[in-house]
């Protein structure tokens, strides 16, 4: 992203001003570990050079005036920071006022409010956490210009709890966590139980993620994500008639097999099965990419998404479509929906002499049975939110 082209649009919208800063807050992808960070389950996740611009330059009133470059048509947004409640037809917005929000419910005294000139390089819609990047960016830009003494995993927090509370998306910590804690070259391996990581080397080898957006549309507070959330804290309150857990990532597979007969529904115990057994898989495939056996890895990619589509029923007929295609071409060690489903990405791994044969397959396949084009491309593992200037 050109620096000079982000900042000649916030002067041809809010004009010159020698004040502005940079910012950049990335997207993220789920590695392996899809749809446990609810369930107290290991996620890795890492960092992707795809994200979120902003130009802010500081004002000296209570306004907070916004522009984004996806939305021209919605012009400049604006709001007073005396009132943060819900307008109508709020758009992206709601994610800016939650945030500061949740700044302000801790004690951090937001006095003079910015112009905002922000540009998003992640396919609304896709999987990748563009709401996340947004709230993080809005964080470090709260945190910028007013000097707040807070630490990137307490933002992380905030940002969390601004789509919880006040977006009113029930989400689990791992996309925020990854796009404030990403750094470059590396996965994290998180507990989303007690938010324990440590990075690990995302060692490829002579491969690359080649992320597949499949241009259908999902938005996650109207999906079934809060439904699937209900039906795991039911089948978790059933095996907690028998057994001691907080979570259900807290049973291995054995243990789950031996208590199970206690889940009366058998959507309940699907559920519940995916929870244990991706929680199983992260565990696994940290380990194989460490020793460097990808084609394991990879099998484990494929094993997640079956257990997306079967067991967890998130995925439907075009991100099995794209993964399917995956699966059947040469070079491809294994691939997987990524993210919360019902539409979004899907994510491979593909031997690098391969990509170009393998994006132009999955391209043409998809078209044929779908009726509209897929976006393939290639994701380089990045740093996580920062100014930049």
């Amino acid at each position: 992203m050109n620096i000079e082209n982000l900042k000649s649009a916030f002067e041809k919208v809010f004009g010159e001003n020698e004040n502005t800063k940079l910012f950049f807050s990335p997207g993220r992808v789920n590695l392996i570990g899809e749809h446990i960070d609810y369930n107290g389950g290991c996620v890795f996740p890492s960092a992707i050079t795809y994200g979120t611009y902003a130009v802010v330059a500081p004002r000296e009133d209570q306004k907070v005036r916004l522009y984004s470059g996806n939305f021209e048509d919605r012009g400049i947004i604006e709001f007073d920071l005396t009132d943060l409640s819900h307008a109508d037809d709020e758009h992206w917005s709601v994610y800016v006022k939650g945030v500061m929000v949740q700044f302000k419910e801790v004690g951090f005294e937001i006095p003079t409010g910015f112009d905002a000139y922000v540009y998003g390089t992640i396919p609304n819609g896709s999987g990748l956490s563009s709401s996340a990047s947004l709230e993080l960016l809005v964080s470090q830009i709260l945190k910028e210009l007013h000097g707040y003494d807070i630490s990137m995993i307490d933002m992380v927090k905030l940002s969390q709890k601004a789509e919880n509370v006040y977006v009113g998306v029930n989400c689990g910590i791992m996309d925020q966590f990854a796009i404030g804690m990403g750094k470059k070259d590396y996965a994290i391996k998180l507990n989303t139980n007690d938010l324990r990581y440590e990075y690990a080397k995302a060692n490829l080898g002579d491969n690359s993620i080649l992320i597949m957006n499949t241009n259908k549309k999902r938005e996650l507070a109207d999906s079934k994500y809060n439904e699937r959330r209900q039906e795991c804290d039911a089948a978790l309150e059933l095996l907690k008639t028998v057994v001691d857990i907080n979570f259900l990532c807290d049973l291995t597979v054995a243990e789950f097999d031996r208590v199970s007969n206690v889940i009366n529904k058998d959507v309940l115990y699907r559920r519940a099965k995916h929870a244990v057994t991706e929680n199983e898989r992260v565990k696994l495939a940290i380990e194989v990419l460490a020793s460097g056996d990808l084609h394991r890895f990879g099998k484990l990619l494929n094993e997640s998404h079956k257990s997306l589509r079967d067991d967890y029923e998130v995925t439907g007929k075009e991100l099995d479509t794209i993964v399917e295609l995956a699966w059947a071409q040469e070079g491809v060690l294994g691939a997987r929906m990524t993210g919360a489903g019902f539409g979004g990405c899907a994510i491979a791994l593909v031997r690098n002499d391969a990509v170009e044969a393998v994006k132009e397959a999955i391209a043409k396949g998809y078209k044929e049975a779908i009726g509209y084009d897929a976006e393939l491309y290639v994701a380089t593992i990045g740093d996580g939110t920062k100014t930049l200037a």
